[in-house]
Protein backbone atom coordinates (compact mmCIF):
# COMPACT_ATOMS: atom_id res chain seq x y z
CA UNK A 1 0.00 0.00 0.00
CA UNK A 2 2.78 2.29 0.87
CA UNK A 3 4.79 1.56 -2.41
CA UNK A 4 1.38 2.31 -4.27
CA UNK A 5 1.33 5.97 -2.24
CA UNK A 6 4.62 6.55 -3.28
CA UNK A 7 3.72 5.83 -6.83
CA UNK A 8 0.93 7.88 -7.00
CA UNK A 9 2.34 10.89 -5.31
CA UNK A 10 5.73 10.36 -8.65
CA UNK A 11 2.81 10.17 -11.06
CA UNK A 12 1.43 13.57 -9.41
CA UNK A 13 4.47 15.22 -9.20
CA UNK A 14 5.54 14.37 -12.81
CA UNK A 15 2.15 15.96 -14.39
CA UNK A 16 2.37 18.83 -12.32
CA UNK A 17 5.76 19.83 -12.45
CA UNK A 18 7.10 17.83 -15.77
CA UNK A 19 5.60 20.63 -18.14
CA UNK A 20 7.29 22.87 -15.67
CA UNK A 21 10.42 21.52 -15.80
CA UNK A 22 10.44 21.16 -19.99
CA UNK A 23 9.03 24.25 -20.11
CA UNK A 24 12.35 25.73 -18.05
CA UNK A 25 14.68 23.22 -20.15
CA UNK A 26 12.87 24.35 -23.31
CA UNK A 27 13.31 28.07 -22.23
CA UNK A 28 16.95 27.84 -21.38
CA UNK A 29 18.22 26.41 -24.51
CA UNK A 30 16.10 29.07 -26.21
CA UNK A 31 17.45 31.91 -23.97
CA UNK A 32 20.87 30.78 -24.34
CA UNK A 33 20.73 30.72 -28.23
CA UNK A 34 18.96 34.38 -27.81
CA UNK A 35 22.09 35.26 -25.26
CA UNK A 36 24.42 33.92 -27.97
CA UNK A 37 22.97 35.91 -30.79
CA UNK A 38 22.78 39.32 -28.97
CA UNK A 39 26.29 38.93 -27.78
CA UNK A 40 28.07 38.52 -31.29
CA UNK A 41 25.71 41.57 -32.68
CA UNK A 42 27.02 43.76 -29.78
CA UNK A 43 30.24 42.46 -30.41
CA UNK A 44 29.97 42.98 -34.42
CA UNK A 45 28.66 46.73 -33.58
CA UNK A 46 32.02 47.35 -30.89
CA UNK A 47 34.29 46.26 -33.78
CA UNK A 48 32.65 48.13 -36.24
CA UNK A 49 33.01 51.47 -33.97
CA UNK A 50 36.65 50.66 -33.16
CA UNK A 51 36.23 50.10 -29.20
CA UNK A 52 39.45 49.50 -27.40
CA UNK A 53 39.65 45.31 -27.13
CA UNK A 54 39.99 45.53 -22.71
CA UNK A 55 36.39 47.45 -23.04
CA UNK A 56 34.99 45.21 -25.49
CA UNK A 57 35.88 41.67 -23.61
CA UNK A 58 34.64 43.66 -20.14
CA UNK A 59 31.35 44.68 -21.76
CA UNK A 60 30.33 41.65 -23.19
CA UNK A 61 31.73 39.57 -20.35
CA UNK A 62 28.96 41.75 -18.42
CA UNK A 63 26.59 41.47 -20.53
CA UNK A 64 26.41 38.12 -20.62
CA UNK A 65 26.20 37.67 -17.01
CA UNK A 66 23.14 40.16 -17.08
CA UNK A 67 21.78 38.29 -19.33
CA UNK A 68 22.01 35.01 -17.84
CA UNK A 69 20.97 36.76 -14.71
CA UNK A 70 18.02 37.58 -15.94
CA UNK A 71 17.21 34.07 -17.61
CA UNK A 72 17.66 32.19 -14.17
CA UNK A 73 14.56 34.78 -13.12
CA UNK A 74 12.41 33.73 -15.71
CA UNK A 75 12.94 29.81 -15.18
CA UNK A 76 12.78 30.43 -11.61
CA UNK A 77 9.30 31.74 -12.22
CA UNK A 78 8.07 28.79 -15.29
CA UNK A 79 8.85 26.37 -12.59
CA UNK A 80 6.98 27.96 -9.76
CA UNK A 81 9.36 29.85 -7.71
CA UNK A 82 8.44 32.81 -6.37
CA UNK A 83 10.91 35.76 -8.06
CA UNK A 84 9.69 38.94 -6.03
CA UNK A 85 12.04 38.13 -3.22
CA UNK A 86 15.03 37.03 -5.23
CA UNK A 87 14.72 40.19 -6.62
CA UNK A 88 14.30 42.48 -3.99
CA UNK A 89 17.49 40.79 -2.81
CA UNK A 90 19.95 41.44 -5.65
CA UNK A 91 18.34 44.74 -5.64
CA UNK A 92 19.66 45.42 -2.29
CA UNK A 93 22.68 43.89 -2.78
CA UNK A 94 23.14 45.70 -5.84
CA UNK A 95 22.38 48.82 -3.73
CA UNK A 96 24.70 48.24 -0.89
CA UNK A 97 27.42 47.65 -3.03
CA UNK A 98 26.68 50.99 -5.26
CA UNK A 99 26.92 52.64 -2.14
CA UNK A 100 30.01 50.89 -1.02
CA UNK A 101 31.92 51.80 -4.03
CA UNK A 102 30.40 55.06 -5.40
CA UNK A 103 33.46 56.75 -6.27
CA UNK A 104 35.01 54.22 -7.89
CA UNK A 105 31.86 53.31 -9.77
CA UNK A 106 31.95 56.77 -11.42
CA UNK A 107 35.82 56.45 -12.05
CA UNK A 108 34.69 53.18 -14.07
CA UNK A 109 31.44 54.60 -15.77
CA UNK A 110 34.38 57.45 -16.52
CA UNK A 111 36.55 55.29 -18.28
CA UNK A 112 33.58 53.28 -20.33
CA UNK A 113 32.68 57.07 -21.82
CA UNK A 114 36.00 58.15 -22.51
CA UNK A 115 36.65 54.78 -24.68
CA UNK A 116 33.36 55.05 -26.33
CA UNK A 117 33.35 59.06 -27.39
CA UNK A 118 37.25 58.69 -27.21
CA UNK A 119 37.61 62.35 -27.05
CA UNK A 120 41.30 61.74 -26.71
CA UNK A 121 43.32 58.60 -27.27
CA UNK A 122 46.99 57.21 -26.43
CA UNK A 123 49.72 59.95 -27.72
CA UNK A 124 47.31 62.83 -27.86
CA UNK A 125 48.58 66.20 -25.36
CA UNK A 126 45.82 67.36 -23.32
CA UNK A 127 44.98 69.38 -21.04
CA UNK A 128 42.58 68.55 -17.99
CA UNK A 129 42.09 69.41 -14.06
CA UNK A 130 44.68 71.75 -14.17
CA UNK A 131 46.97 69.55 -15.53
CA UNK A 132 48.89 69.09 -18.94
CA UNK A 133 51.02 66.25 -21.00
CA UNK A 134 50.57 63.41 -23.53
CA UNK A 135 48.37 60.66 -22.62
CA UNK A 136 50.46 57.51 -22.33
CA UNK A 137 47.55 54.75 -20.84
CA UNK A 138 43.94 55.41 -20.33
CA UNK A 139 42.63 52.38 -17.86
CA UNK A 140 39.41 51.50 -16.55
CA UNK A 141 39.64 53.78 -13.40
CA UNK A 142 42.42 56.19 -14.08
CA UNK A 143 44.18 57.79 -17.06
CA UNK A 144 47.74 58.18 -16.75
CA UNK A 145 49.50 61.25 -18.60
CA UNK A 146 53.22 62.17 -18.75
CA UNK A 147 53.81 65.63 -18.56
CA UNK A 148 56.30 67.78 -20.83
CA UNK A 149 59.34 67.37 -17.65
CA UNK A 150 58.51 63.18 -17.78
CA UNK A 151 56.40 63.33 -14.51
CA UNK A 152 53.24 61.01 -14.22
CA UNK A 153 50.22 62.20 -13.79
CA UNK A 154 46.87 59.95 -12.91
CA UNK A 155 43.51 61.08 -13.42
CA UNK A 156 40.24 59.77 -11.91
CA UNK A 157 37.91 59.34 -14.87
CA UNK A 158 35.38 60.27 -13.15
CA UNK A 159 36.88 63.52 -13.15
CA UNK A 160 38.28 63.61 -16.19
CA UNK A 161 34.76 62.89 -18.38
CA UNK A 162 32.90 65.45 -16.69
CA UNK A 163 35.46 68.30 -16.89
CA UNK A 164 36.55 70.48 -19.54
CA UNK A 165 39.53 68.53 -21.76
CA UNK A 166 41.35 70.62 -24.62
CA UNK A 167 42.93 67.95 -26.89
CA UNK A 168 45.61 69.64 -28.49
CA UNK A 169 46.26 66.33 -30.53
CA UNK A 170 43.22 66.83 -32.27
CA UNK A 171 43.02 68.70 -35.51
CA UNK A 172 46.05 68.86 -38.12
CA UNK A 173 46.87 72.50 -37.78
CA UNK A 174 47.55 74.82 -35.28
CA UNK A 175 47.46 78.57 -34.79
CA UNK A 176 50.38 80.74 -32.83
CA UNK A 177 48.94 83.42 -30.67
CA UNK A 178 52.10 86.13 -30.32
CA UNK A 179 51.81 89.44 -28.71
CA UNK A 180 54.68 92.07 -29.60
CA UNK A 181 54.70 95.08 -28.94
CA UNK A 182 56.24 97.94 -29.85
CA UNK A 183 57.02 101.90 -28.49
CA UNK A 184 55.03 104.27 -29.75
CA UNK A 185 57.45 106.11 -31.49
CA UNK A 186 57.28 103.39 -33.89
CA UNK A 187 56.08 103.56 -37.56
CA UNK A 188 52.85 101.18 -37.82
CA UNK A 189 53.22 99.62 -41.58
CA UNK A 190 57.12 99.18 -40.74
CA UNK A 191 56.55 97.19 -37.47
CA UNK A 192 53.58 95.41 -39.37
CA UNK A 193 55.61 94.89 -42.53
CA UNK A 194 58.57 93.31 -40.42
CA UNK A 195 56.57 91.50 -38.64
CA UNK A 196 54.51 90.01 -41.22
CA UNK A 197 57.63 88.86 -42.99
CA UNK A 198 58.83 87.00 -40.41
CA UNK A 199 56.00 84.47 -40.83
CA UNK A 200 56.14 84.67 -44.55
CA UNK A 201 60.03 83.92 -45.05
CA UNK A 202 59.38 80.98 -42.35
CA UNK A 203 59.38 77.85 -44.34
CA UNK A 204 56.72 75.57 -41.74
CA UNK A 205 54.06 78.88 -41.45
CA UNK A 206 51.18 78.32 -44.06
CA UNK A 207 50.17 80.03 -46.49
CA UNK A 208 46.55 78.83 -46.45
CA UNK A 209 44.62 79.90 -43.86
CA UNK A 210 47.00 83.27 -44.07
CA UNK A 211 48.68 84.08 -41.76
CA UNK A 212 47.58 88.01 -39.48
CA UNK A 213 49.63 90.74 -37.99
CA UNK A 214 47.00 93.26 -36.76
CA UNK A 215 47.42 96.45 -34.43
CA UNK A 216 45.59 95.01 -31.46
CA UNK A 217 45.87 97.83 -28.49
CA UNK A 218 47.75 100.54 -27.28
CA UNK A 219 48.58 99.74 -23.78
CA UNK A 220 50.03 101.91 -21.56
CA UNK A 221 53.77 101.92 -22.37
CA UNK A 222 53.26 100.00 -26.22
CA UNK A 223 51.47 99.48 -29.57
CA UNK A 224 50.25 95.62 -29.18
CA UNK A 225 50.42 93.65 -32.39
CA UNK A 226 48.74 90.38 -32.71
CA UNK A 227 50.52 88.39 -34.87
CA UNK A 228 48.79 84.66 -35.65
CA UNK A 229 50.72 81.98 -38.37
CA UNK A 230 48.91 78.56 -38.77
CA UNK A 231 51.32 75.81 -38.79
CA UNK A 232 51.50 71.68 -38.87
CA UNK A 233 50.43 70.68 -35.19
CA UNK A 234 53.54 68.66 -34.97
CA UNK A 235 55.70 72.22 -36.26
CA UNK A 236 53.78 74.23 -33.45
CA UNK A 237 56.99 74.66 -31.20
CA UNK A 238 59.76 75.13 -33.79
CA UNK A 239 58.17 77.47 -35.13
CA UNK A 240 57.18 79.79 -32.30
CA UNK A 241 60.68 79.44 -30.94
CA UNK A 242 62.34 80.54 -34.28
CA UNK A 243 59.22 83.11 -34.78
CA UNK A 244 59.81 84.50 -31.43
CA UNK A 245 64.29 84.87 -32.12
CA UNK A 246 63.83 86.41 -35.98
CA UNK A 247 61.31 88.85 -34.72
CA UNK A 248 63.41 90.21 -31.95
CA UNK A 249 66.14 89.98 -34.31
CA UNK A 250 64.46 91.55 -36.74
CA UNK A 251 63.14 94.70 -34.70
CA UNK A 252 66.21 95.24 -33.51
CA UNK A 253 67.66 95.49 -36.69
CA UNK A 254 65.22 98.15 -37.73
CA UNK A 255 65.53 100.03 -34.92
CA UNK A 256 61.80 99.50 -33.32
CA UNK A 257 61.70 100.04 -29.48
CA UNK A 258 60.49 97.34 -27.69
CA UNK A 259 59.00 98.72 -24.25
CA UNK A 260 59.91 96.78 -20.67
CA UNK A 261 59.05 98.37 -17.52
CA UNK A 262 61.34 101.06 -15.89
CA UNK A 263 61.85 102.26 -12.63
CA UNK A 264 62.62 106.08 -11.40
CA UNK A 265 64.14 105.95 -7.89
CA UNK A 266 63.53 109.35 -6.84
CA UNK A 267 65.84 110.54 -3.81
CA UNK A 268 65.09 113.32 -1.59
CA UNK A 269 68.31 115.09 -0.03
CA UNK A 270 67.45 117.17 3.67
Amino acid sequence: MEMQQWIDKGYELIINFGPRVLGAIVIWFIGSWVIKLLLKGVEKGMKKGNYEISLQKFLLNLLNWAFKIVLIIVILGTVGIETTSFAAILASAGLAVGLALQGSLANFAGGILLMIFKPFKVGDYIEAQGTAGSVREIQIFTTKLTSPDNKEIIIPNGKLSNDNIVNYSAMDLRRIDFVFGVGYDSDIKQTRDILMEQLTSHPLVLEDPAPLVRLSAMADSSLNFNVRPWVKNSDYWSTYYDIMESTKQALDAAGIDIPYPHQVHIRKED
